[in-house]
C-alpha cells in the first residue's frame, strides 16, 4: 500500500549572490517524503545538504541567499497541499516549530545560554500549544523522560554550558518533538558524538517516530550512519542530486563515481589499509572540465591498498626494537569538585587515574574511549598545559612534570598539539602566514623573517595548500582547510611528537579521509610519532599501530589496535565496537527487516 505524501519538493533553486557572482547552492532539486519514511541526504561540505533544508523551513538569509525557482509542497494535516514557497513569514511561523520541526547540527549554538533547557523546550509549547505554564512544564519533563535525559528535573534548571554534548543534542530532540511534528528535520544531529551516544540518539530518533509516524529528512555525510536508518538515500553534489535509490540500492550497487567515493572514504574496519581512497580516486576529469566515468568498484579500489598481515609484523618487529620516545608511569590528573569551610577540596574528580603505557619512536598510539573518559586531559597533561597530579612524564628520559617555564617552553618545540577545533584555535585577526610564522619566531627558528616566510609557504604547498593562502585569514577557508593550516603550524617547529587531538572529527568523511592520508604521509617523511586521540574506533584504528581503551580515566585495555577490534576483552570496548555504524549489506537488511516489523505492530 502505498505512504500517505507528506512533502514534495519540485526543481527546488535556492540562490546565494555576491558582488561577485551568484552561486546556486541548490540546483533543481526534486524528492518526495511519505508518512513514517526516512529519507537520507548525503555529501560533503558545500553540496547543498543544509541549504535544502533551511529551505525547507524558509531560514535562508535574505540577502544574500533566495528560493528563485520550483515548489515545496507540505501536505498538512489540517489544510491540505501548501506551496511553502508562497507562504508569508507571519504563515510559516505557523507551521515551523509545529508541524515542520528541526534539530540543528550544533547545539551549543542553537541553545540560548542565558535561559535553562526547561525554558527553552517551554517556549515552543506555549507558542503552539494553548496550555498553562505548569501544563508546559509537565509535558517538558515529560519530554525529557521520553528522550531518556537522567534527571530530567534537574537539566529543566540547567544551562546548556551545564550538560553534556549528548544531553544538549536530546534537549533540541526534546524541543523539536514539543509539538508532535509531521516532519523532523535532522541537520548533521549526531556528527560530533561519542558512537555509543550516536548509537542511542539514533534509537531515539526511530523510537519516535514510530510512535508519532514522522516523515524524517536526515542530512549527514556518513554514509555508515545513512545505512541504519534511511529507507531512501539522495546524493548531491555541487547543489545537484548526482543520484538517488533505497538504501539497500546505493550502497550494493552505487552508479555514481562520487557516490562510490563517498562510500570508500571511511576507514574500513574488517581489514587494514596503507591509505583511504578518496573521492578523487573514482572522479576524473578531462581537459574540459567535464567528468569521466569511473568503472573501478569500492571493492577494486581499496583491495589494491590492503597492509598484509606479513607486512604488519615486520614493520611492528622494527618499530618495538627501539627504546620509548615517551613513557607515562601512574599519572593521575584530578579536578577538584567540592571544597569545605576553609577553601581544602574535599572531593575529586579523578580525569586521569594512574595511567600508565609508553609510545615508540614512529609509532601511532591510538587513545580511544567516549567524552569524559580522560582522553584529551591525558594529551593536555602530557604537554603540561594542564598540570598534573601525579606521576611521571618521560620524554626521551627526561621528566617533563618537573620543568621549569623556560625549559618547558624549549621543549615544546620538540611536542606539539594539533587541537580538535580549529577554527577557536587560530587567531581570527592575524592571517594564516603570521600564524604559522609567529612560533618560529618565538623559537629562533630560522635566521629572519623572510627565510621564514619561506619556510611557511614550502609548508603550506606540503599541506597541499597554495602560496596566496599565506595572507588569507581563517574565516575564509572551509573546516578542512583550517585543519591543514594547524598541521602545517605543527609541523613548523619541526617536532619529533604530535598529538592529535580529535583532529579529524567535524570533519566530512571525503576531508577526514585526505587528512588523515596526509598525516600518515607526514609521519613517513619527517619519522613523527603520533598519539591520536578519537572517539571514533574505526578511525583510530585505521590510523594506529598499538591502541589504548579509556574508561573514566583509567584504562580498560591496551595492545595491538587490530587485535583489541577482532578479539576484545571487555565489556566496555565491545560496547564501543558494537555501536559503530558499520553499513555492511547484511546490516541494511537486518535494519530493513526490523522496520518491517515495527510498521507491522
Amino acid at each position: 500500500m502505498a505512504k500517505e505524501t507528506l512533502l514534495e519538493i519540485k526543481n527546488l533553486v535556492t540562490e546565494f549572490r555576491t558582488e561577485e557572482e551568484t552561486v546556486k547552492a541548490v540546483n533543481d532539486m526534486s524528492f518526495t517524503l511519505s508518512k513514517g519514511e526516512t529519507i537520507g541526504i548525503v555529501g560533503e561540505s558545500g553540496s547543498g545538504k543544509s541549504v535544502t533544508s533551511l529551505s525547507v523551513m524558509r531560514l535562508i538569509p535574505n540577502p544574500p541567499g533566495k528560493i528563485t525557482g520550483g515548489e515545496i509542497i507540505y501536505h498538512s494535516k489540517n489544510k491540505g497541499p501548501i506551496d511553502l514557497v508562497q507562504l508569508s513569514e507571519k504563515e510559516m511561523r505557523q507551521l515551523r516549530g509545529n508541524e515542520i520541526a528541526m534539530i540543528f547540527q550544533e547545539p551549543m549554538t542553537s541553545l540560548n545560554p542565558v535561559y535553562t533547557c526547561g525554558d527553552q523546550v517551554m517556549e515552543a509549547i506555549l507558542l503552539h500549544q494553548k496550555c498553562t505554564k505548569k501544563e508546559a512544564k509537565d509535558k517538558t519533563i515529560a519530554l525529557f523522560n521520553e528522550v531518556q535525559l537522567p534527571r530530567p528535573e534537574a537539566i529543566f534548571d540547567s544551562y546548556p554550558h551545564q550538560i553534556s554534548g549528548g544531553q544538549k543534542q536530546r534537549v533540541m530532540i526534546a524541543m523539536a518533538m514539543s509539538c508532535q511534528p509531521n516532519i523532523l528535520i535532522a541537520d548533521e544531529p549526531t556528527t560530533a558524538l561519542d558512537v555509543t551516544v550516536q548509537a542511542t540518539i539514533l534509537d531515539l530518533m526511530l523510537k519516535l517516530q514510530r510512535e508519532h509516524e514522522m516523515g524524517i529528512m536526515f542530512i549527514t555525510h556518513d554514509l555508515g550512519v545513512i545505512a541504519e536508518l534511511a529507507d531512501k538515500v539522495v546524493v548531491m553534489y555541487k547543489g545537484k542530486i548526482v543520484e538517488q535509490g533505497t538504501v539497500l540500492e546505493i550502497f550494493s550497487n552505487p552508479q555514481h563515481p562520487y557516490t562510490k567515493g563517498l562510500l570508500a572514504c571511511r576507514p574500513p574496519l574488517n581489514k587494514r589499509l596503507h591509505w583511504l581512497p578518496t573521492v578523487a580516486d573514482f572522479m576524473k576529469t578531462n581537459e574540459n572540465g567535464e567528468m569521466i566515468e569511473s568503472t573501478q568498484s569500492v571493492a577494486d579500489v581499496t583491495e589494491k591498498l590492503v597492509v598484509t598481515k606479513e607486512e604488519r609484523v615486520i614493520a611492528h618487529k622494527k618499530l618495538y626494537s627501539k627504546a620509548p620516545i615517551l613513557s607515562i608511569k601512574n599519572l593521575q590528573t584530578y579536578f577538584p569538585i567540592k571544597k569545605g569551610m576553609f577553601g581544602k577540596a574535599k572531593d575529586f574528580v579523578k580525569a586521569v587515574d594512574d595511567v600508565s603505557f609508553d609510545v615508540y619512536p614512529g609509532e601511532t598510539l591510538g587513545l580511544v574511549g567516549e567524552s569524559g573518559c580522560g582522553k584529551t586531559t591525558l594529551g593536555r597533561t602530557v604537554l603540561r598545559l594542564i598540570e598534573p597530579t601525579g606521576g611521571e612524564v618521560l620524554f626521551n628520559g627526561s621528566n617533563i612534570t618537573t620543568l621549569g617555564a623556560t625549559e618547558m617552553r624549549e621543549l615544546r618545540k620538540d611536542i606539539q598539539i594539533i587541537f580538535q577545533d580549529p577554527y577557536s584555535s587560530l587567531n581570527p585577526r592575524i592571517t594564516i602566514g603570521q600564524a604559522i610564522m609567529e612560533p618560529m619566531q618565538v623559537h629562533g627558528i630560522l635566521e629572519n623573517d623572510k627565510a621564514r616566510k619561506e619556510r611557511v609557504i614550502e609548508l603550506l604547498q606540503r599541506v597541499n595548500m597554495n602560496e596566496s593562502h599565506f595572507y588569507r585569514y581563517p574565516h575564509e577557508f572551509s573546516g578542512g582547510q583550517r585543519q591543514r593550516i594547524c598541521i602545517a603550524r605543527a609541523l613548523a617547529l619541526r617536532p619529533k611528537f604530535i598529538i592529535c587531538d580529535e583532529s579529524v572529527s567535524a570533519l566530512d568523511v571525503s576531508v577526514q579521509a585526505q587528512v588523515l592520508n596526509l598525516l600518515n604521509e607526514l609521519k613517513r617523511e619527517f619519522d613523527f610519532t603520533y598519539i591520536f586521540i578519537s572517539h571514533d574506533l574505526s578511525v583510530v584504528k585505521f590510523m594506529s599501530d598499538r591502541m589504548v581503551v579509556m574508561n573514566k580515566g583509567k584504562i580498560e585495555e591496551m595492545g595491538d589496535a587490530d587485535e583489541i577490534y577482532n578479539n576484545p576483552q571487555t565489556e566496555y570496548t565491545k560496547k564501543l565496537i558494537g555501536a559503530i555504524p558499520k553499513g555492511q549489506l547484511e546490516d541494511i537488511k537486518a535494519s530493513i527487516d526490523k522496520k518491517k516489523t515495527y510498521h507491522a505492530i
